[in-house]
């Protein structure tokens, strides 16, 4: 069997007898030569470049992607013989790492204190004896009550760091329950659950149904106090509605690693939104443990066993 893996990240997954790794430019489609491959690890490619190749590959069998969002690759195009498997798993902790970072800028006014450096200006405002809970204001995490809208593997290994710090957290998911001991509500539930939050965090997939997920009128259920961190898909935000909200004053405050379009255009409203805290898609890009998932789930296909994170059989 031949395996195909990106050179975009050094990768040693322990491989099987009869198993020959190969290394392909993951910038451009898989070269003529290796479209006999029976095994490909996706990471980094461009989504025309896997469409360039996805119905060019006779022997393909399997389709690794280390991202944790498998949009990319299943919009590409692979026949549905051909198991796809995502990196679910691999993320958690580097995500979480920048979803904290992110919420405690803008809770803690960092991004303020960065204009005022930047001026050269000591803001009183900002240090010295301050009030733990001023009126209409999120200055802590101390009693602030989060919700995590997708609350899969990376919004669970966050919520309870945020929790350490004082937080009241809660999860939206599809259904209402329990997950890891923090309490669940429904996506019917959510504009009455957003009038009670002061942190929103947001780690949706892109799919049809989440596109635009947070648009003017749930934007509209947050109370004005509130502020917004996005680290799932730019697709999610109405983007228009999230510059408006800022401007006009009715969202204390948002920051993104994800855009609908990226880069971010130059000319974007975004950029000179008041209050938002942008990072170049930052919270990812670094799989853990990806060498063991390759390996166990290319013993798994040869086997005839079961994939971890299928999600296209």
């Amino acid at each position: 069997m031949k395996l195909l893996l990106p050179d975009s990240l050094p990768l040693e997954p322990a491989l099987p007898d009869g198993v020959r790794a190969v290394v392909y430019d993951a910038s451009a489609p898989v070269p003529e030569e290796h479209r006999d491959a029976e095994a490909l690890v996706v990471w980094g490619s461009s989504g025309d470049d896997l469409a360039a190749v996805a119905g060019r590959m006779p022997r393909l069998r399997w389709v690794q992607t280390l991202a944790a969002g498998p949009d990319v690759v299943l919009a590409a195009g692979f026949p549905e013989h051909v198991v796809v498997t995502a990196g679910i798993g691999l993320h958690d902790r580097p995500v979480t790492e920048h979803a904290l970072a992110l919420v405690l800028a803008l809770v803690r006014r960092l991004p303020a204190a960065a204009r005022a450096q930047a001026e050269h200006r000591w803001d009183g405002e900002l240090g010295g004896l301050q009030p733990l809970h001023p009126p209409g204001q999120v200055t802590t995490l101390l009693g602030a009550r989060v919700l995590v809208w997708g609350f899969g593997n990376i919004g669970q290994t966050l919520a309870p760091f945020l929790q350490h710090l004082g937080a009241e957290v809660r999860g939206v998911a599809r259904r209402a329950g329990e997950r890891s001991g923090f309490p669940v509500v429904a996506e019917d539930e959510l504009d009455a659950e957003l009038a009670r939050t002061d942190v929103l965090v947001m780690i949706l997939p892109s799919t049809p149904a989440t596109a635009n997920a947070l648009d003017a009128g749930r934007l509209a259920c947050l109370p004005p106090h509130a502020q917004v961190v996005n680290v799932g898909r730019g697709s999610t935000v109405d983007e228009a509605a999230l510059v408006d909200a800022l401007a006009g004053g009715r969202l204390a405050g948002a920051a993104l690693d994800v855009t609908q379009t990226e880069p971010l255009p130059a000319g974007s409203p975004l950029w000179e939104a008041p209050n938002l805290l942008l990072t170049p898609h930052a919270a990812g890009g670094r799989p853990v443990g990806a060498d063991a998932l390759i390996a166990r789930n290319l013993t798994a296909l040869l086997a005839g066993g079961e994939l971890t994170n299928v999600v296209q059989r």
